[in-house]
């Protein structure tokens, strides 16, 4: 990570090529995926119309997939500036790349949204992606997404929301950690296993870590209203709020 990448690189190397790992050593996240996928079609229920949804930090297409299965007339921007990870989504997704309702950008986030007109946007979707933003740079995605967003428009976004409570909050993290050791001493990847703690040690640092109450505090400096913090799984939460 430079000042000029304000955001964690970790996954261009071994932690992107074994992010399917991720379903064994910390099952909540695929779980927050579904729950993505799950308040996706719950807008998609309230209209009649055709639906843009721009995904942030699309990874390896774990949560656009569960986007694209909850309303069929949904189309996805998928945003990640990680070739690495972007590549296995594009072999994961080609038949809905193939059908045209989803289409890649190589972008970090922050660029992607500027390069949006105001107001063109139905939904804001990510998994795991803003606790990866140092502070101020997740500041300025949040003024970008609320930007971009069609009056009466959703953020969904499913993700690291570290508890208010530090002591609960370093609990939970220590079971966490407990279960990479686990999972992953137990298959002989002691590679993966250092790649995850370096990259839990970024996720925890004061200029990441993504506090519940200043999170949404700061949603609602942006103008979000109805932000609502649901659906807590020890450190991970999903997280709506509507312009």
């Amino acid at each position: 990570m430079t000042v000029n990448t304000p955001f964690d690189a970790m996954f261009s190397g071994v932690i992107g090529q074994d992010y399917q790992m991720l379903k064994l050593i910390c099952p909540f996240a695929t779980e927050m995926s579904r729950l993505v996928g799950e308040a996706v079609g719950e807008y998609c229920r309230q209209t009649t119309e055709p639906v843009g949804v721009v995904e942030l930090g699309g990874g390896t297409g774990i949560t656009t997939l569960s986007i694209l299965s909850s309303d069929d007339r949904l189309s996805v921007l998928s945003v990640d500036n990680e070739p690495t990870m972007q590549n296995q989504a594009k072999q994961n997704l080609r038949h809905w790349l193939d059908a045209g309702r989803l289409v890649f950008c190589g972008d970090d986030a922050l660029t992607a949204l500027r390069s949006l007109a105001s107001e063109s946007v139905d939904i804001l979707a990510s998994a795991y992606t803003l606790h990866n933003f140092e502070r101020d740079y997740r500041k300025q995605v949040i003024g970008e997404m609320f930007r971009v967003l069609k009056p009466g428009g959703w953020f969904v976004n499913g993700d690291r929301y570290a508890l208010d409570d530090i002591s609960a909050h370093t609990r939970g993290t220590q079971q966490e950690v407990k279960g990479y050791f686990k999972v992953l001493t137990g298959i002989n990847r002691i590679d993966l296993l250092e790649h995850w703690i370096i990259h839990l040690f970024n996720d925890e640092s004061e200029n990441h870590i993504m506090r519940e109450a200043t999170a949404l505090q700061q949603l609602a400096e942006a103008g979000f209203k109805l932000i609502e913090l649901k659906q807590r799984m020890d450190v991970n939460a999903l997280v709506t709020a509507v312009k």
